[in-house]
């Protein structure tokens, strides 16, 4: 019998003792980067030169052993990206992944579940259907009557919102489109809302010109007059508006719209209430916090990100809905070659019910994380990032910084009462490699600098390290502003 090596498919599979050599040499880069990513700079220094010549050496004509690969990969994931499970990456919702997410998805790679067929990964499907309920019910919705899917992320959740709204309220539109509707469809949401539903709306063919930008409050908050009147100008102007879009934690600012407010009128209207609550949401975890969203459970729809506040590997978006016809409604088609096993029972198959059709297990990562943590445990940890951003604007505000926003939620928008720009402080801070911030726009003006909470191991010596590098940053930007001044430059 031919060895391993010797088969066609060698190239692909390795042999045994290489394999067992390859998942070692894999855990030990895991647990070394795990242990020790806040030794690291936080962001690299940018060179696409460099890094395209390095990578143009490997044209794919010669092999490589599976080790030389691995470290090629490990090493240049360390050198060249900005470290998300830093603990002073003060970022875009992006996390420390959970242990139990990494094993998921380790595990996930190998078995390699195919998630269109009910009959294909029983297990995979269930646990999937299981978590949907169970993070269901503690927004508010009946375990027993929610349907939903796991998403890349917000967006795709998003996404299916736009098209199950569409569904429910044009009987016409999944089988004759656009062109079966008696009038242009319009959707409503605030002008802090999440740029993906215009990206939603281009791609269902509506154009981004359906979207309304609907103005906010102080706060930063959709304004429930402002929309109400936006819904009756464009009902006497011949629109069909059909979909109302709160944002439960804006990624600006954090800002959390009238749930109760928009939920009563989208009823009134009759339209589909959808609340994007892709950070924002986890806080119904959280005893103390979930009043914050009170009336999320009378939206339609649901959009949550768990590879946000949850922390688990990207991507892991959820759509949810507490109507159990509307997914089926709005994407169940029919074929002949998909596999029939399951048909008798009663039992849902993926492909059915979502935008998806072949997609990986991406809810294990999810049920582990929550199987290991349980409620509690995700209590304890949302509570620490949200009690470090109160100490962050306290730290802030101490250090001379302007709060610029107003939330519970752990991102703090902020500003030098003395001007000095925030860009150039935001550049100088990332450039250090002591943390990552970003910049934003405020209600379509001020131009601030952002840090979100994203961590669930960030500390209060983390925190002041991040003063400390703003204040740095802070005075050399004066300097240098100074400076211009003075010569004319």
């Amino acid at each position: 019998m031919e060895s391993i090596e010797q088969q066609p498919w060698s190239a692909l599979f390795a042999g045994a003792e290489t394999r067992r050599e390859l998942w070692e040499q894999v855990s030990a880069i895991i647990e070394r980067y795990a242990g020790g990513v806040d030794e690291l700079r936080v962001a690299p220094k940018l060179d696409p030169a460099g890094l395209r010549g390095m990578l143009a050496a490997f044209d794919f004509s010669r092999g490589m052993t599976p080790r030389e690969a691995v470290d090629l990969a490990a090493g240049a994931l360390t050198a060249h990206q900005v470290h998300t499970s830093h603990a002073r990456y003060y970022g875009l919702f992006n996390p420390a992944p959970t242990t139990m997410g990494i094993a998921a998805d380790t595990l996930v790679a190998a078995f390699n579940p195919q998630l269109a067929a009910w009959s294909h990964s029983p297990f995979a499907a269930e646990a999937e259907r299981h978590t949907i309920r169970a993070l269901a019910s503690r927004f508010g919705y009946y375990e027993h009557s929610t349907d939903g899917a796991f998403a890349s992320g917000g967006a795709e959740a998003n996404h299916t919102a736009v098209i199950v709204a569409l569904a429910a309220a044009f009987p016409k539109f999944a089988a004759e489109g656009l062109r079966a509707l008696p009038a242009q469809p319009t959707i409503y949401a605030s002008r802090e809302s999440h740029h993906s539903l215009l990206k939603a709306a281009r791609m269902c063919g509506l154009g981004t010109d359906a979207v309304r930008a609907v103005d906010v409050d102080a706060r930063l908050r959709m304004r429930a007059d402002a929309l109400e009147a936006t819904i009756a100008r464009d009902r006497v102007a011949g629109f069909a508006p059909f979909l109302v879009v709160a944002t439960a934690g804006t990624t600006n600012a954090g800002a959390i719209d009238p749930l109760n407010a928009c939920a009563e009128i989208a009823a009134e209207q009759g339209l589909w209430y959808h609340v994007d609550a892709a950070w924002g949401g986890a806080a119904v975890l959280v005893p103390e916090l979930r009043p914050l969203l009170e009336g999320i459970e009378r939206a339609d729809s649901i959009t949550f990100d768990a590879h946000k506040w949850l922390s688990v590997p990207m991507g892991a978006g959820i759509f949810l809905t507490r109507h159990m016809d509307a997914m089926d409604r709005a994407f169940a088609i029919r074929t002949s070659y998909m596999p029939r096993e399951a048909a008798a029972l009663d039992v849902q198959d993926p492909h059915l019910h979502t935008m998806q059709w072949s997609r990986r297990f991406t809810g294990l990562k999810v049920f582990l994380s929550l199987l290991v943590a349980g409620w509690d445990g995700y209590a304890r940890a949302i509570r620490h990032q949200t009690a470090m951003g109160e100490l962050l604007r306290t730290r802030l505000r101490d250090a001379g910084w302007r709060i610029e926003n107003d939330t519970p939620l752990p991102v703090i928008c902020f500003s030098d009462p003395g001007g000095a720009d925030a860009h150039a402080i935001a550049m100088a801070v990332v450039a250090s490699g002591e943390a990552w911030i970003s910049t934003t726009v405020l209600a379509g003006a001020r131009n601030v600098l952002r840090a979100c909470i994203t961590n669930y191991r960030t500390t209060a010596k983390d925190i002041d390290a991040l003063i400390g590098a703003l204040d740095r940053a802070r005075e050399t930007t004066s300097h240098a502003t100074a400076a211009k001044t003075a010569t004319g430059s």
